[in-house]
């Protein structure tokens, strides 16, 4: 299968989809349905920051700052898919080593109104590491997050057991 035939056959794909590509199942699986991927770019939908029972709601709220988590989903999916499409075994463990210019555009997410779109863009990538520039936007086009990302894609070997 071709790089782009990979990428290709992500987009429409659901939740169970991207829940058997990323580490988090259940209702940590954030994300809902893959829009559109490419080599450089995943772009992903959510619906889970209306449900009260979100696992990242923390008094009834879910606040701005958990669209990180919502973005290191969709790094994920794109880190699981670009190893897929360079025919190496997928990472089992990504960690999210920091971010940056992270800006907060409203005080939560629960309250926002139909679906969120989640995108990360690969701006560098060397195999073990990727710099992720990532934005959270509402379905009206509203920023709601946006930032920057450093990831570790397989952190499995450093952490011990």
């Amino acid at each position: 299968m071709s790089a782009d035939t990979v990428f290709d056959a992500a987009a429409g794909q659901g939740r169970d989809w991207i829940a058997a590509r990323i580490p988090h199942q259940g209702r940590m699986c954030l994300l809902d349905r893959v829009d559109r991927m490419s080599a450089t770019e995943s772009v992903c939908s959510a619906i889970s920051h209306t449900d009260a029972d979100n696992p990242l709601r923390e008094g009834g709220r879910l606040g701005a700052a958990c669209g990180i988590e919502y973005a290191a989903q969709a790094m994920a999916l794109h880190g699981a898919l670009a190893a897929q499409a360079r025919q190496v075994p997928a990472p089992t463990m990504g960690f999210l080593v920091s971010v940056r210019s992270v800006a907060l555009h409203v005080p939560r997410l629960d309250d926002v109104p139909g679906r969120l779109t989640v995108q990360a863009r690969s701006d560098a990538d060397n195999g073990d590491h990727s710099v992720y520039t990532f934005a959270i936007s509402a379905e009206d086009g509203r920023p709601l997050v946006d930032g920057r990302a450093v990831v570790m894609l397989d952190a499995a070997p450093l952490v011990s057991s």
